[in-house]
């Protein structure tokens, strides 16, 4: 017993005392290249977001207050139209209601009519050439005839423009066909910015 008795002790091991990790603090772990990524990446998406609220809440239609009414041109061509026999009942009821209306348009000239030095005395404005009848021919509701009013001289713009005039939603037909469904009797021409 004495032998059992004299062996040295071993000396106890702990386990290691398990301590919470400490909590960092909210401005070691939010820094300011957090906030500018994370800003940065909610703009675009904001925007489309928006974008496509504002076209869902005004149908393409807002009133400028003085007098105009700003149209969306791509809004206004997207309804199905029979090319041949199509009806002025087939114009949706809201954009027969802007005949006689003031409006303001942003779109492209295709096939500028030249009433010499520069000027134009017509053209069809379409929202866009380049991305405009994917889904196949170029309907006629893509288009608005548009004539520039007696008096006036303006000039042709490459890209897209801001088209201010009278619009006049009528159904014609020609040879057989509908020619136009949209007429414009423009006031003034200018580069969108």
């Amino acid at each position: 017993m004495d032998a059992v008795a004299k062996m040295p002790s071993q000396p106890t091991v702990r386990p290691p005392i398990k301590r919470p990790p400490r909590k960092v603090p909210l401005s070691q772990r939010f820094n300011a290249r957090m906030l500018i990524f994370g800003v940065v990446m909610m703009l675009p998406i904001g925007y489309i977001v928006y974008d496509f609220l504002d076209s869902v809440i005004t149908g393409g239609i807002k009133d400028l207050g003085n007098g105009y009414k700003l149209v969306d041109l791509k809004a206004m061509s997207n309804f199905p139209l029979d090319q041949v026999d199509g009806k002025q009942q087939d114009i949706p009821k809201m954009w027969r209601d802007l005949d006689g209306q003031h409006v303001v348009l942003y779109g492209e000239i295709w096939q500028p009519l030249s009433a010499g030095n520069d000027d134009i005395s017509g053209f069809d404005l379409c929202y866009s050439i380049t991305k405009c009848c994917f889904n196949g021919p170029p309907q006629v509701q893509h288009f608005v005839r548009s004539r520039v009013v007696p008096g006036k001289s303006l000039s042709y713009y490459p890209n897209l423009v801001k088209v201010t005039g009278t619009l006049h939603v009528h159904l014609q037909q020609d040879a057989g066909r509908v020619s136009t469904v949209y007429q414009l009797d423009v006031d003034n021409i200018e580069p969108s910015t």
